[in-house]
């Protein structure tokens, strides 16, 4: 049996995201809706953000920049990221964005993968971007200096306002819009997911999957307060999720913009901080993954603070307990609801409605205009109440992945059907709990992290035979743990502490092995070559209270 949503499925234009944030015959508002957490005079109003959109778009014409051409950024979150965003999407070019926290090997993947022949970067970031362009073949004539401030040319880099059109110019500039067949079929982003198994891989996600991602968001938004878009209550948000991910983008850069919404823009989580935007701005909403919550509940900074002005907290990411998400709404008064989705689905395809309360861990209904089953290991459907992996099919649903046509077929049919390798049940109300994940990736602090990726660093070392890894958790967090099989010339000669130091250059901090390190004889494997990660599940769970006693002792 197909599941769908009782939610009412609103009318989805097929249109382009810059068409359907600023329509034709609309006059943008010059009331600054971006606005710098640290610094609010440092701002950016719609009408403002749709110049620099079109002195972007013209300028990457001047550029050479040819239609669905990637251009990447690499940078934290600033006030312009959203216009660098609108203005690559907006004129036909795909955007994606790093990590800041990448290292060169991680960059270079990314940028050899995209194809990108231009980078928009950081300045703190340039000496990682320099290198990685060297090692991708990206010229260096075609980086660019990003951030919310005129920079100097550093290391032969301008500043990117350097390429852009005049102001004059971009007032007379017309984007044209698409046709519905264009909307449907042309790439906005290629974010990079881990899909269920396997390296990261780019998700091409449509103009189309982006408008209707945020037409499904706010039914579930204001279904059942009384509330529509146009007649929304007062509300203030803080942008602190990355705007490298999908979720920071959809709610950051097309919700704020469609709602017309004041965002106090972070560049960088810093908890204290982060409470004293909440307690000065009188923040309304919180868009959140689960460590943020954790935070509120464990931290003593939390008691220093006012938070009294936020009414509701939206967590999504990676699995809330029912336990924190009660804990939060007893001592704080604040409404806290779940959603479920991934990259692969533009951002969200269930939710609990805003307006509902919640105490059960319930991710909620299927997103309006969302299809669901939940089918065995023989793909056949499962009975009601039943743990079954996630099918989901809709308009929001991602065009495949970037130059993977092996992996698109792996995940996504003909019939547009997602595999999501989440396990789930579902009551006869429609509501879903996410119960265990068959995909391979581990979730670090809400953060991707792909098994394969750290395997292949880890074979990288010269002394390293053969590995493996898998999430461990301790203290109710997840964290990457390595399984390591040396050569037999080095057992003996390279410890634990080498591994770490050897990672530690090889890829960001979220995908370290603070699970540790155990050397083993052999890692288990079918006849086939296939690492048997169930197995490795259970040697993780084995090997947690001695790690934990660990940890505690170091702490």
């Amino acid at each position: 049996m197909v599941l769908t949503s009782p939610l009412p499925a609103p009318p989805i234009p097929k249109t382009d995201v810059l068409s359907y944030l600023f329509p034709s015959g609309s006059t943008p508002s010059e009331t600054p809706i971006w606005l710098e957490a640290a610094n609010p005079d440092n701002s950016l109003s719609p009408r403002q953000m749709l110049q620099w959109v079109k002195r972007l778009a013209l300028g990457l014409d001047r550029l050479g920049v040819a239609a669905q051409e990637v251009v990447m950024i690499l940078t934290p979150n600033h006030i312009f990221v959203p216009a660098a965003y609108l203005g690559i999407v907006g004129s036909r070019r795909i955007f994606s964005a790093a990590n800041p926290i990448y290292t060169a090997s991680e960059l270079t993947h990314q940028i050899k993968n995209t194809g990108a022949r231009t980078l928009l970067v950081h300045p703190d970031l340039l000496t990682t971007a320099l290198a990685a362009a060297t090692a991708s073949g990206l010229p260096h004539s075609r980086i660019f200096q990003f951030s919310d401030r005129p920079n100097a040319p550093s290391q032969g880099i301008p500043d990117w306002r350097s390429m852009l059109a005049s102001p004059a110019d971009a007032d007379l500039h017309v984007i044209p819009a698409m046709t519905p067949q264009e909307a449907e079929s042309t790439i906005a982003t290629v974010n990079y997911s881990s899909g269920t198994t396997g390296l990261p891989k780019g998700v091409c996600v449509s103009h189309y999957n982006l408008v209707a991602n945020a037409e499904q968001h706010m039914v579930i938004k204001y279904h059942g307060t009384g509330f529509t878009p146009a007649t929304r209550p007062d509300e203030r948000w803080v942008g602190f999720l990355p705007l490298y991910h999908a979720y920071g983008q959809l709610w950051y850069v097309i919700m704020a913009t469609k709602l017309n919404l004041p965002l106090y823009v972070m560049r960088q989580f810093q908890f204290a901080e982060f409470l004293r935007v909440i307690q000065t701005y009188r923040i309304t909403h919180l868009h959140t993954a689960p460590p943020i919550l954790v935070m509120l509940s464990k931290r003593p900074e939390t008691k220093e603070w006012d938070i009294s002005s936020v009414k509701h907290i939206l967590c999504g990411a990676a699995p809330l307990s029912r336990e924190l998400q009660n804990d939060i709404t007893r001592r704080f008064g604040i409404r806290v609801t779940q959603g479920w989705g991934m990259t692969e689905v533009t951002c969200g395809a269930m939710h609990v409605p805003f307006s509902a309360d919640d105490d059960t861990g319930s991710v909620g209904l299927l997103d309006p205009g969302m299809e669901c089953k939940l089918l065995d290991e023989d793909g056949k459907e499962v009975a009601q109440g039943e743990p079954g992996e996630i099918y989901v099919r809709g308009p929001n649903v991602c065009l495949g992945y970037w130059r993977n046509e092996e992996a698109t077929k792996e995940s996504l049919s003909a019939d547009g059907w997602l595999k999501t390798g989440d396990i789930a049940i579902v009551n006869k109300e429609g509501w879903f709990w996410i119960v265990d994940r068959k995909k391979e990736l581990i979730k670090v602090n809400a953060l991707q992290v792909a098994p394969a990726e750290l395997e292949a660093a880890l074979l990288e070392h010269e002394a390293v035979a053969d590995a493996a890894c898998v999430g461990v958790t301790l203290h109710g967090e997840e964290w990457p743990r390595g399984y390591v099989v040396l050569k037999e010339e080095w057992k003996g000669k390279v410890g634990e502490a080498d591994i770490h130091k050897f990672m530690k250059v090889k890829v960001a901090k979220h995908k370290q092995l603070v699970g540790g390190v155990a050397f083993v004889d052999e890692v288990p494997k079918l006849a086939s070559g296939k690492i048997v990660r169930k197995l490795l599940k259970e040697w993780a769970k084995r090997d947690a209270p001695v790690l934990e006693g660990k940890m505690k002792a170091r702490l």
